[in-house]
């Protein structure tokens, strides 16, 4: 750990470092949105730039590492708001609802499915992280998922399909946006039908 920076308040640890920083870029995204630079957080803190890359490599990683962070904390939100809901389809629909309508006002979440590259270039929806999100949601529903005949591979499928549709709707909401009840009933026509169950495995394979 360096001695020198920090306003005069060195962190004890490394882990308080990291704390530290990404409280810093959590701040500044606030404050702008994920135009954050390695930079702004340095004079933040008051530290070299050089301190804010021995933790983080760059930019991206540090924005990344505030999402996934962030994400943590709104799975935890969004498995409160869905308690209740067991059946497949009501779940997708509350959930991924809930989901644009959080993520509409928050840049760093929303940083997981809308990041471009410093080369300019759009990541895919279905990179391993937007994967592992879309996963994590689903299973902290109360949905069970295997008497609906979901496998693995279905999961990975439907949450797919759930990470498309909020992907599309927070890039363009609609004229007028669908929101509130109107954004339910929408996503009840068009998603609810998508993911209100499979035949068993044991129909599957005799039908």
């Amino acid at each position: 750990m360096r001695s020198h920076g920090w306003g005069g308040n060195t962190p004890a640890s490394d882990e308080e470092a990291i704390e530290r920083i990404l409280n810093a870029a959590d701040a500044i995204i606030a404050a702008r949105g994920s135009s954050m630079r390695i930079a702004d957080v340095a004079r933040e803190l008051a530290v070299t730039r050089q301190t804010v890359y021995r933790y983080f490599p760059s930019t991206d990683a540090l924005l990344m590492a505030c999402a996934m962070r962030s994400a943590d904390g709104f799975l935890d939100q969004l498995a409160g708001h869905l308690r209740g809901y067991r059946e497949p389809a009501a779940a997708m629909v509350e959930g991924v609802a809930f989901t644009i309508e959080a993520l509409a006002h928050d840049d760093t979440i929303e940083f997981l499915f809308n990041q471009r590259g410093r080369g300019g270039l759009v990541p895919s929806i279905t990179s391993d992280t937007a994967r592992a999100f879309g996963r994590a949601l689903l299973h902290r529903l109360d949905v069970d998922w295997d008497a609906y005949g979901y496998d693995d591979l279905a999961l990975d499928r439907l949450a797919e399909f759930g990470l498309r549709s909020i992907h599309s709707l927070l890039l363009d909401p609609g004229s007028p946006p669908h929101q509130g009840a109107e954004l339910r009933d929408f996503l009840s026509q068009w998603l609810g039908p998508a993911a209100a169950g499979l035949p068993s495995r044991s129909s599957r394979r005799t039908g």
